[in-house]
């Protein structure tokens, strides 16, 4: 009997998830019908999990047109979550302070699987949005932040993760050899640049963040529009500030840097 029980609890866990997820889809507001589908699930199922989810605050209904958008308990949580996070404590203010002295977008993310994950984003007065990034997700290939994030596979992992490159615009790479490419280089600059692979418009320079065993754990880029970021003549003083800020990072979280790594072994092997 424990046991179908704890079934049913996981069962019911897993359908209130899908009623969740069901907004996670670009559609902010949606009529129980629409989560119904959205979520797999029948209509009096996903209205008594949606009273159940209100109750808690995790869903809120507009009295007046009766769709469901997500509620202010999940920023809670968020918040709490993002709070916990060493790498969006340890970034937090050096990107801040980067979008605030460029004015541009200023974006740190992990890895996630297949995908980028956004633990902060700052816009700055020449690359403003309407909506923020955290949370977000972006594809690995098609960004400055996502080849930084590749920095430490191998060909044939990459190969795994991404079998198949995307195109999002007529400048994606969709090539893994080139791919390769792009990362080997990444690694021996230290930073990686994006134009107009993701969106027509914009562009992006990134670098990245190591933990204290020295490997990619993150990585922060600046970006922003075309106009605005200017790669072709800013690309040498934007990739060193970036640098600064990702190194600066990488010592906040515990990274001694390559020569007190040599030291160590050396040390050890005596």
């Amino acid at each position: 009997m424990p046991v179908a029980s704890d079934q049913g609890t996981n069962q019911s866990v897993e359908k209130a998830a899908a009623v969740l997820n069901a907004f996670l889809g670009g559609q902010p507001a949606l009529r129980v019908s629409d989560v119904a589908r959205h979520a797999g699930l029948g209509q009096s199922t996903a209205s008594r999990l949606l009273a159940t989810l209100e109750a808690c605050d995790l869903v809120q209904r507009d009295q007046v047109s009766g769709l469901y958008q997500l509620g202010p308990a999940l920023i809670t949580m968020a918040g709490v979550a993002l709070n916990s996070h060493p790498v969006h404590r340890e970034a937090r203010q050096r990107a801040q302070n980067l979008a605030a002295e460029l004015g541009l977008g200023a974006n740190v993310a992990v890895r996630r699987g297949a995908t980028l994950f956004y633990l902060c984003n700052f816009e700055g007065t020449l690359a403003p949005r309407s909506f923020v990034l955290i949370g977000q997700h972006n594809p690995l290939h098609a960004t400055g932040i996502g080849k930084c994030l590749l920095i430490g596979t191998d060909p044939e992992e990459r190969r795994a993760l991404l079998p198949d490159l995307r195109a999002y615009t007529p400048s994606t790479i969709t090539d893994h050899a080139a791919l390769d490419e792009a990362i080997a280089q990444a690694a021996e600059r230290r930073y990686a640049t994006e134009v107009e692979e993701l969106a027509l418009g914009r562009a992006c320079i990134a670098s990245p963040i190591l933990d204290h065993t020295g490997t990619v754990c993150a990585a922060l880029s600046v970006s922003g529009p075309l106009s605005a970021i200017a790669l072709d003549t800013r690309e040498a003083d934007l990739s060193r500030m970036v640098i600064e800020a990702a190194d600066a990072i990488s010592t906040d979280l515990g990274y001694l840097g390559p020569a007190d790594r040599v030291l160590t072994r050396l040390q050890a092997s005596r």
